[in-house]
């Protein structure tokens, strides 16, 4: 399951991210907006994280119009390795290397294309299990307490 949200900066990318993805027979939940009417990031960021959170082994796509709004506050939520990519090279590394779950994108700055290339790669890209990586998710957690 991927949750897709976005503030009204992210709105049109994440239409077309939605439309890409159930095309690939991805399920898929838009937890809004559901329009470019302004709006707030840290509310659907807060809706993605939650649900991510609540479903072990689910993915969440977050938009805004730099990236990284709404992935700090997507990060505030226990439980949540978001990060923004700019490329599907760095989306596979933030998958492989960090164990990321919310994919955060740039909509002013990424063209559909790419950012559709970069949902695959990081939804196709699995953690890489080993002990440095592992050690270093742990120390993570105990950052959240």
């Amino acid at each position: 399951m991927i949750y897709l949200g976005a503030d009204h900066g992210g709105f049109q990318l994440k239409e077309a991210l939605e439309h890409y993805l159930e095309g690939k027979n991805i399920e898929v939940e838009d937890l809004g907006v559901h329009s470019d009417t302004p709006s707030d990031y840290p509310d659907n960021a807060k809706l993605v994280a939650e649900k991510v959170v609540a479903n072990p082994g689910s993915f969440g796509v977050l938009l805004c119009r730099n990236g990284q709004g709404i992935c700090i506050a997507a990060n505030k939520v226990k439980g949540i390795r978001a990060a923004v990519a700019w490329s599907p090279e760095i989306a596979a590394s933030a998958r492989q290397h960090d164990d990321a779950n919310i994919l955060c994108i740039a909509a002013d700055f990424t063209d559909e294309q790419t950012a559709k290339a970069m949902v695959h790669a990081f939804v196709a890209t699995k953690f890489e299990n080993i002990e440095r990586r592992v050690r270093r998710i742990e120390k993570l957690k105990r950052l959240e307490n």
